[in-house]
């Protein structure tokens, strides 16, 4: 049986697909965008059209499947939006579902995380929920932009501090509980890079990285809010639930650093500093 990885050629899908693939598993990739997927694994994978919103797309895309990858797409923010699919895996006979969740959602009712793992659960579903820390493409991706044009690392997360994990190492660990759906049935898993660090700190690393001068601008929420969708034409729910998060980031529910990583694939996790090495070219 296969695979599917919904969100195949986002930043986590990717990398889930790659180390499935290390491990001798068939995959289906699957999105909105079939030949891109196509473009970035070629014949290695099958490749379907899939569409939360859209329920004529869920049978082609569980045909033959009983493990998923399930990535809830930023722009949906509404976690109804995903209980469609998840009815549709009940009925499928999914033996494991691996959800990609967040940090301390067990404890926070905010983030849409909380209740799709609650639905899941509910649903009788085996699960393996991947709760990782704030991505480091977050950085190199969304906020980069600041970053480049500004020199400023701009998200509203006040003193904060955040134990930033690489997209890649999210990838092998989730495809390790997927290759493993028995050992792993019904877990959980908070994932981290091996330091907590405030945006000061990223900021000064950053600055060593690149050679400039890079500091924390340290927006409060309706600036931030202001200039994403304003400035940056970015979509009003995406945005919303990234103040949230950050809301609750300056909560202290970011900080943690576990050993999870290390317990699932035998490795450590990279650090934020080496990251922004090997992606210098995100930044300058």
């Amino acid at each position: 049986m296969k695979i599917l990885v919904t969100g195949a050629s986002g930043n986590v899908g990717r990398y889930v697909i790659e180390e499935l693939l290390s491990m001798g598993e068939q995959v289906v990739g699957a999105g909105q965008d079939i030949q891109k997927i196509k473009d970035i694994f070629k014949d290695t994978i099958d490749a379907v059209h899939f569409d939360f919103t859209n329920k004529g797309t869920f049978h082609q895309a569980l045909e033959n499947v009983d493990r998923v990858f399930l990535m809830r797409p930023p722009h949906l923010g509404k976690p109804e939006d995903l209980y469609p699919f998840i009815d549709a895996m009940k009925s499928h006979k999914i033996k494991l579902i691996s959800f990609l969740s967040l940090m301390g959602v067990e404890t926070n009712p905010i983030p849409p995380h909380h209740k799709i793992e609650k639905y899941i659960e509910a649903a009788g579903i085996p699960y393996a929920h991947i709760r990782p820390g704030f991505f480091m493409q977050n950085v190199s991706g969304v906020h980069s932009v600041e970053i480049r044009e500004k020199n400023q690392v701009f998200v509203p997360a006040g003193n904060s501090k955040t134990s930033f994990i690489d997209a890649a190492d999210i990838g092998l660990s989730t495809a390790i509980l997927l290759h493993e759906p028995n050992k792993y049935r019904n877990t959980a898993h908070t994932i981290t890079g091996p330091e907590a660090l405030n945006y000061d700190q990223v900021a000064e690393i950053l600055s060593k990285v690149t050679g400039r001068q890079i500091t924390y601008a340290k927006p409060g929420y309706l600036k931030y809010r202001r200039h994403y969708i304003k400035d940056r034409g970015l979509e009003k729910g995406y945005v919303n639930v990234t103040v949230a998060l950050y809301f609750m980031t300056r909560m202290g529910t970011a900080k943690e650093v576990t050993d999870d990583f290390v317990k699932l694939t035998g490795r450590h996790p990279r650090s934020f500093e080496e990251f922004a090495r090997a992606n210098v070219n995100s930044f300058i």
